[in-house]
Order: structure tokens, then sequence, then C-alpha cells
């Protein structure tokens, strides 16, 4: 039971972090500091309903917030605030391509991208689910980079979820988003999407490929298209993140406009596999 306790105030302290004080939580929570307190030293666990408050407050699932620290830190590390999570790749004279590539990027045409997004497209390791993902685009320096963290398991599934996490750069080169990146909890896999731009003035809806290697034990190079819904600049990850996870084309929590623009069944060239525009 301690160490239950002394997990939870961890990742409790951890959610704390993303705010400007203890005192902003508590305030806007409505709690008690000196029992707030309590909570963060592992001294006392809250009841049951104060628990479903703090968790929908902070946008995790109860169980969650008790999950070993390192793993729950990983999950929760989409957040722009977590600098160290966030840091672009490494463009010292060790990547003089990479660095070259940045040079030839538009961080001012990247900017508008920057915000919140849903990413669609059907699953590499589960054929026939589409999986719904929380990816992010943000700025660093004049440097523009992403991650998108996956959960492979219905959302709401009592088993333990998969998570996958990546991280990487974002490029803007000759009229097209590049975004390369690497799975950061096992560095096992590079991926590479290519998206379209939004040619409206208003960002909704950015289609493309996907190119990576399903997490099978075959470990299967694939492609598939992919769709990037934007949610916004500022929204809640934590409780955006609930909602992703693996669905049934005919769910309806995914939208049926959605599905012509990741459907891999048909091309429009026989020759190559090309991505839907909108």
């Amino acid at each position: 039971m301690a160490e239950t306790l002394e997990v939870f105030a961890s990742n409790l302290k951890l959610l704390c972090s993303f705010y400007p004080s203890i005192a902003e939580v508590t305030r806007r929570l409505g709690v008690n500091r000196s029992q707030f307190n309590k909570y963060l030293t592992g001294r006392h666990r809250p009841s049951p309903h104060l628990l479903r408050r703090l968790c929908d407050f902070f946008g995790v699932e109860d169980y969650e917030i008790f999950l070993p620290h390192e793993q729950f830190r990983q999950i929760v590390a989409l957040r722009p605030q977590d600098r160290n999570a966030t840091a672009p790749l490494d463009q010292s004279a060790h990547n003089p391509h990479l660095a070259a590539l940045m040079r030839a990027s538009s961080p001012t045409q990247l900017a508008r991208y920057c915000g919140y997004y849903f990413e669609y497209s059907y699953s590499m390791s589960k054929p026939g689910k589409i999986l719904r993902s929380l990816a992010y685009i943000g700025e660093e320096g004049d440097q523009v980079y992403h991650q998108r963290i996956e959960r492979l398991t219905p959302p709401g599934a009592v088993r333990r979820p998969i998570h996958c996490k990546y991280k990487g750069v974002t490029l803007f080169l000759h009229d097209r988003l590049f975004l390369i990146d690497y799975e950061s909890l096992t560095a096992n896999e590079v991926s590479q999407t290519i998206l379209y731009p939004a040619y409206q003035n208003r960002i909704t809806r950015l289609t493309g490929l996907k190119m990576g290697a399903a997490a099978r034990e075959q470990r299967t190079p694939a492609c598939t298209r992919v769709l990037w819904d934007y949610l916004g600049r500022n929204i809640q990850p934590g409780r955006a993140f609930r909602h992703c996870g693996l669905y049934s084309p005919d769910d309806p929590e995914i939208d049926a406009s959605i599905l012509p623009l990741i459907d891999n069944s048909r091309t429009g060239d026989p020759f190559a596999f090309v991505a839907e525009a909108q």
C-alpha cells in the first residue's frame, strides 16, 4: 500500500508540474491545499470521487495514475511543456545531412501547422482496424519537431494498453510536410509521413502517406494512407488521448468522411501507391 501511494504521489507531482504552481492546481480543482499536500507526499489516497475529479482534470485514466512512474511519464510526455521529452533530434556535425534539410525547410510556413491532431490510419499491426493516435507539432527555438503516441488497444480496454511513442523532426520542403521520426520507447523503428499542406486559411485536415514497420514479430514494412485531423493549439492532451486506440471502421466514433481518405484498397495509379488528396 505504501509503495502504491508513493507511485501515485510521484505521478501526481509530474502532472502538477505542467501548471505554474500547486496553488493554481488546487484553486482550479477547488481542493484544500493542506489536504492536497498529503496526496503529494504519499500520506493519503484521495477518495474514489476525488480521484475521479483529479483524473478528469488532468486528462488521464484512474488506472494510469497508479502505473509505474517511468511508464506514466512516457504516457503524459506528449505535453509540449516537457521540453526534455520533446527536444528535436540532434543537428550537430554528426548529422550534416539532417542539418542541411533543416536549413532548406521553412519554419515560417511550418508555424501555422503547430498544434494537436488526431491521426487516423489503418493499423499496420491489427489488419482491418483503424488506429486513432494523438500527434503534436511544436516549435523549439527556430526548429519544428513533432510527436505522436499510439494506443494499440481499444479505448477503455481493461487490459494494460500497449503504447508506441514517436518523436522526430518536421520539415516543409517544396510544398509538402515531411515528418521523420523514431519509436522512442524501444528505438527499433524509423518511420516517415508525408502530408499535403492545407490550402485553405483554416487548417482542418491533412492527408498523405505513412511508411513504417508493423509492430508484429515479422516487422513487416508497410505503407498506409493517413489523415491528420486538427484539434487546436490549446487542448488537454491527456483527455484527448483517452479517445485514442483501435476502432472498427463502422464505429460511430469514426467520422464516415474519413474512411475514403484512408482507404488502402484502391489506387489511381497502377505503378505507385499514392495519397488521397483532400
